[in-house]
């Protein structure tokens, strides 16, 4: 142990993990800006907030599908200088978006800062936290992905500061200068696990109490897919509209942002919670709860008229969806063998991308179409009930597929 090198031996997992969480931060943080950005680029242009709403889609269906090419990438040859790559091509899109004119550059720059910048620095590197840990877990992936959170709570408020100080072509500006000169010196600590090639040929993960998982990979993906769609769908609808929606209720933009701010910093505990909670309880039971609780505050939402309230709920709602990000990643990195780890969690991430953006789109849409937000969270929490139901099916076939093992075991005692 002792002749390894620093980054050779296992706790440099830990840095990768902060080196994770950074660019998490801020490429997640892009995202959160989106609803901030509605307004003033409404007010500039005459855009529509459905069209407008579908820059959070370009993001996210961008990172959706080509996570998947990205993700074969890593799982062959690690995610080291992918992860360098993407970091250097995050701030670009923003410097451009600062100087556009038409809603095509728009789409076609966040469709980039997707498919080349956020779909790089983050399935990639979360499969490479999975593989360098195998105990914590959860903990691990949950510090991992609180970046997340921290982001998009901290990005979105820099950038309201920016707007009202200067505008947002500032913002944008601003944001893609600072995103260049902070990602690229970060990312060049990226390492791979010294396990990452061993994990090639090991064979199906195992269960708390040392039993095969019963079931394959396509299944296991197949299930995630289905439940994390609908499930992002739920939480797309809060992330992208809450914003718009205090501000439509007679809140100051200031005010809005800081409620948002209170819900992505509960968001960074959440992640850190769910990783544990998955850690203690099973992963997939975790996902249960934590759904229960996203859904719930989903339909509270448009009700909510008490300043108070307003925070508690922002708070709670934090503490949930970010509880189910994590939550079904750590799903995957314990269901699935490490030799497709990488592709899987794209896979499930890529349909939850496509959630995030249907939700998001759709927000807006119903928005546009009735004149105010309440049946928009009602969709969102629609869906938050599918997504459960899909939860509660999967449960009792995972449980069934364990019967027959059940039995033999008593048997042979």
């Amino acid at each position: 142990m002792t002749g390894l090198k620093y980054t050779e031996r296992s706790g440099y997992g830990w840095v990768v993990v902060v080196v994770a969480f950074t660019l998490s931060s801020i490429s997640f943080g892009v995202l959160a800006s989106v609803g901030v950005f509605l307004k003033p680029l409404a007010s500039e242009f005459g855009w529509s907030r459905g069209s407008l709403s579908f820059g959070y889609s370009a993001i996210t269906l961008a990172t959706a599908f080509s996570s998947l090419f990205w993700s074969y990438i890593a799982d062959r040859y690690g995610s080291r200088w992918l992860v360098l790559f993407g970091s250097i091509t995050l701030g670009l899109p923003l410097l451009l978006l600062s100087g556009m004119e038409t809603i095509t550059e728009f789409y076609l720059y966040y469709f980039i800062f997707g498919a080349f910048g956020h779909a790089t620095v983050t399935g990639p590197l979360y499969a490479n936290v999975g593989i360098w840990f195998t105990k914590n877990v959860g903990l691990a992936i949950g510090l991992t992905v609180a970046g997340g959170a921290f982001g998009q709570g901290v990005v979105p408020y820099i950038v309201r500061y920016l707007i009202d100080k200067d505008d947002w072509q500032t913002a944008y500006s601003t944001l893609g200068t600072a995103y260049l000169i902070l990602a690229i010196p970060v990312a060049l600590l990226v390492r791979d696990s010294p396990r990452r090639k061993a994990i090639t040929t090991e064979p199906a993960p195992t269960q708390k109490d040392g039993s095969p998982f019963p079931l394959s990979t396509k299944t296991v993906v197949l299930w995630l897919s289905g439940a994390v769609t609908f499930c992002c769908i739920a939480m797309a609808i809060p992330v992208v509209h809450l914003v718009p929606l205090l501000t439509d209720n007679g809140l100051s933009p200031k005010e809005a942002v800081t409620i948002f701010l209170f819900l992505m910093i509960s968001g960074v505990f959440g992640r850190v919670f769910g990783g544990k909670l998955a850690d203690h309880i099973g992963a997939l039971q975790s996902y249960a709860c934590m759904s229960v609780l996203q859904t719930s505050v989903i339909f509270i939402f448009p009700y909510a008229d008490n300043l108070i309230l307003i925070y508690i709920l922002a708070m709670i709602f934090g503490l949930a969806f970010s509880g189910v990000m994590v939550s079904f990643l750590v799903c995957v990195r314990m269901m699935v063998p490490g030799r497709y780890l990488a592709r899987a969690m794209a896979t499930v991430g890529m349909f939850g991308w496509i959630g995030m953006g249907l939700g998001g789109w759709q927000g807006g849409y119903i928005f546009d179409l009735t004149g105010d937000y309440f049946w928009s969270y009602r969709s969102g929490s629609i869906a938050g009930v599918i997504n459960l139901i899909i939860l509660f099916c999967f449960y009792q076939h995972l449980k069934k597929k364990n019967k027959p093992q059940n039995i033999v075991k008593k048997t042979a005692h």
